[in-house]
């Protein structure tokens, strides 16, 4: 049984860490910086990418850059990592916790209409593992109440909905390159959008209020330095070369595991809609049902500890029950499904799905027995 660690990395980031080495230019005017962008947008679909340092400051520079602040709100899942929701409250603005599918894990839109109010700017959608939320709904809400739609989109590098790839739906997306996500750099992130003016002003944003092609110490905006160096630029060239196989076998292995457990009671895994016409498998989700199974979900993941496979057992809690907004500062709807999903949900990580066959058998005897 081989897991294999991750990042993944080999001759061909080297080569391309050092061509910056040898160039007069390191930082975040590296040509390679541009090659990635211009390539990121291609494989998503849309018309413009702008890197940044993080997935978290791409989610604040897209809320500022819609002028989202104190005495608006943002409806945000309930499950989640804390940075979605981190970044409505750093710019004084309300998050709106609201409740996910059941097997989906991704927001529920019916949940979302509800939770609209005239105080609401934003929806921030999250596919949530890979597979995108249900973006017929979404959008025709979005465009219904009149609200921007932003993709958090962190899980989703080489996902798609009906052919159309993640990040190119809503008036703007947020990706993240963290050490852990299908497409690394250890630290990174990416902002999309279809709109050339809107990707010119978060450019601006994130280099410090510069305009390109005016004077270096012109600055038009209250911005701030969030550029990618050029070593993050190689390093993610080189992994996108190799995400469609890395994808690939992602989804061959989580079929095989899906196939060979289908007569485990108790077993649910995520439920993925025929519209996801990829999806990333940055995690395999699944739910335990005690009664049925013959064990908890807190049991199983000893046991596939124990037996040297990695498993989370979900989040400890919603993020509105984070110490955090237990303070306040938020809006809070009814999520019996996050609340249910903290307690008998598991994730296997996407390494996993990158193991050999004798792993996948491991992982299936590991579920059914």
């Amino acid at each position: 049984m081989q897991i294999p660690n991750w990042p993944v990395a080999g001759e061909r980031e080297l080569e391309l860490i050092q061509k910056v080495l040898q160039s007069p230019q390191w930082g975040g005017y590296h040509p390679l910086v541009t090659q990635f962008e211009n390539q990121f947008a291609a494989l998503q679909q849309v018309e413009h990418c702008i890197s940044a340092m993080n997935g978290t400051i791409t989610l604040e520079v897209l809320l500022a850059a819609a002028g989202i602040g104190a005495g608006d709100e943002v409806i945000v899942p309930a499950i989640s990592f804390v940075a979605t929701a981190t970044s409505v409250s750093r710019l004084g603005a309300t998050p709106v916790f609201v409740d996910i599918e059941p097997y989906s894990f991704n927001v529920d839109p019916a949940c979302v209409e509800r939770a609209i109010t005239a105080k609401t700017k934003a929806i921030i959608v999250v596919h949530f593992g890979g597979p995108l939320a249900n973006m017929d709904r979404l959008v025709a809400l979005a465009e219904d109440r009149k609200v921007l739609l932003i993709e958090d989109a962190a899980h989703s590098q080489g996902a798609s909905w009906r052919g159309r790839g993640a990040g190119s739906f809503g008036w703007a997306s947020s990706f993240s390159f963290q050490n852990g996500k299908v497409l690394t750099a250890g630290e990174g992130g990416a902002m999309t959008t279809n709109s050339a003016d809107l990707a010119r002003k978060l450019r601006c944003l994130t280099n410090i209020g510069r305009k390109e092609g005016e004077n270096f110490f012109f600055h038009y905006e209250l911005g701030t330095n969030a550029r990618i160096s050029g070593f993050q630029a190689a390093v993610l060239v080189a992994q996108l070369e190799r995400l469609p196989s890395q994808i690939a076998l992602r989804s061959k292995n989580a079929a095989a595991i899906i196939d060979a457990t289908q007569g485990v009671k108790g077993l649910t895994w995520q439920h993925i809609p025929a519209e996801v016409t990829a999806n990333s498998w940055y995690l395999m989700l699944g739910r335990i049902d005690a009664a049925a199974f013959g064990r908890t979900r807190d049991q199983l993941h000893k046991d596939l500890t124990a037996a040297g496979i990695p498993c989370t057992p979900f989040y400890p809690h919603t993020l509105y029950r984070n110490p955090l907004y237990i303070r306040g500062g938020c809006r809070v709807e009814p999520c019996p499904n996050a609340e249910a999903c903290v307690q008998d949900a598991f994730w296997l990580p996407h390494r996993v799905l990158m193991g050999d066959e004798y792993l996948t058998q491991a992982i299936a005897s590991s579920l059914g027995r």
